[in-house]
């Protein structure tokens, strides 16, 4: 599947060029016939036989960037000057500030901000620590951690290199939910470190964000933390990626006319992202999912149970037939597949195995499990991960509402029934006028995604809090 010119490799081209002739036109010419795309063209300087002109344009990779760049200045007459990585600049600096919510003017204001008045405000939280949530920042602060150990599809590059995912994490945070959020990149990949360091910066903050830490670590970084904190901890590679695919699926099966409690499943992944969905299908309803793994079918039988109690869960809780073998032999007949594992693995063929009315969910990022036009051929909906096809499966649609909700309802925890919630909320944006095999989920900028996820959630949160004070 060859990549198309994308925003992500834009560059911005600075050029000098005659002022005469069809020299603007060639530029255009010459981009579009190296495969790029041109976006913005602007004369930002000229004289009586020269233009300076700026052209930015998309291209497909860094590779092919250099080559679009080599054209240009092969153009009789032209000459390339300085060449601008569009997405290296929106990075200098970071994309994060910390702002002072308060005026700072004078001496009375800088007194009761900081020393002495602040330290009335300390005695009293220290009589009574719950103030901490209406009197600080905890109220709308959110810690996003990781270790950078699973960075997005780049493996483990570690924390420094994780630091600009984490920054566009929290810039999302508070774009869509007005959540603050803030990078913690821990400098350890050790389990029980994480943990204490967790724990000791938790003060601080009304939830924790787990993010890009590698499977199976993450699963006990996570039930540890959860147990152990009295604030909401959540692993977005897990929980943001099974709501999101939940609420996709809920609108695909009503545009094949069918029920998930109806419907056979096969999931290609066990991993994080892999189980949580699994567990978030099942307390939806779903009755048969079967999952496999590099190693094949997980089945009952499987000598590697023991090793990986995670996977032994998996076991006991899919595949009702206990089949064994590939894939591909468990997806013929199946109506929907979900991948969350590795590119180009089925072909189209494979997917032309399925029921009628099939449904593919390949989310291998950046290349999908099956190349995406080929499923479409066999498929009646089909969603990737990828942001240059439809129906995109991200979880910028879930986490930052979740968390405003969580924040809201002052939450302690977080439940199956707060993640299924927040599923139908996002399935919810899409009205059924506006359903179609391309649009099963609403786009990132819906206005009103956040606002509705996040009330879902505090229904939920309340309505488990009235129950448990709630006369026996």
């Amino acid at each position: 599947m060859s990549a198309s010119p994308s925003v992500s490799y834009s560059i911005t081209v600075r050029l000098e060029a005659p002022s005469y002739g069809n020299a603007v036109s060639g530029i255009t010419r010459v981009v579009e016939d190296a495969g790029g795309v041109v976006t913005g063209l602007d004369v930002s300087g000229s004289s009586r036989d020269r233009l300076r002109v700026d052209v930015t344009i998309a291209a497909s990779s860094e590779e092919h960037s250099r080559a679009v760049t080599e054209a240009l200045g092969k153009i009789e007459g032209v000459e390339v000057g300085r060449v601008s990585d569009r997405t290296f600049l929106m990075h200098l600096g970071g994309k994060i500030e910390m702002r002072s919510k308060v005026s700072l003017r004078n001496r009375d204001e800088l007194s009761m901000a900081y020393t002495p008045g602040v330290a009335r405000v300390s005695l009293a939280l220290a009589e009574n620590p719950d103030d901490a949530r209406r009197l600080t920042i905890k109220r709308n602060t959110v810690a996003v951690v990781t270790d950078g150990s699973a960075v997005l599809g780049l493996g483990n590059i570690g924390p420094i290199a994780a630091l600009p995912v984490m920054e566009g994490k929290a810039a999302l945070f508070k774009q869509f939910a007005g959540v603050d959020a803030w990078p913690l990149c821990l400098d350890t990949q050790d389990t029980e470190e994480i943990i204490r360091v967790v724990k000791a910066i938790a003060p601080g903050f009304a939830g924790i964000n787990l993010e890009d830490i590698s499977a199976p670590r993450c699963f006990e970084i996570e039930r540890r933390l959860r147990e152990e904190l009295d604030i909401p901890v959540f692993h977005d590679d897990q929980h943001g990626t099974a709501i999101v695919v939940l609420a996709a699926l809920t609108n695909a099966l009503k545009v094949v006319g069918k029920k998930l409690s109806d419907v056979r499943i096969v999931g290609s992944g066990a991993g994080a992202a892999g189980t949580a969905i699994l567990r978030l299908l099942i307390a939806a309803g779903a009755t048969s999912i079967t999952v496999a793994d590099y190693h094949g079918v997980v089945h009952r039988e499987r000598d590697d149970l023991d090793r990986d109690a995670e996977l032994r869960w998996v076991a006991e809780h899919t595949n009702p037939g206990n089949l064994t073998g590939t894939l591909k032999e468990a997806l013929a007949g199946a109506d929907v597949f979900i991948g969350v594992s590795a590119p180009h693995i089925l072909t189209g063929d494979d997917i032309a195995t399925m029921a009628p009315g099939a449904i593919v969910f390949a989310l291998a990022n950046p290349e999908p499990e099956v190349d995406p036009d080929e499923a479409l051929r066999h498929a009646a909906v089909v969603a990737t991960g990828r942001s240059d096809y439809p129906n995109q499966i991200n979880n910028v649609l879930a986490f930052p509402g979740v968390f405003r909700g969580l924040i809201d309802a002052q939450s302690n925890h977080i439940t199956p029934e707060v993640l299924v919630a927040a599923a139908k909320a996002i399935a919810s944006t899409v009205g059924d006028s506006d359903l179609n095999p391309s649009y099963i989920v609403p786009s990132v900028f819906h206005r009103d995604l956040a606002k509705t996820v996040a009330e879902a959630v505090v229904e939920v949160v309340k309505g488990v809090k009235g129950a448990s004070s709630a006369p026996k």
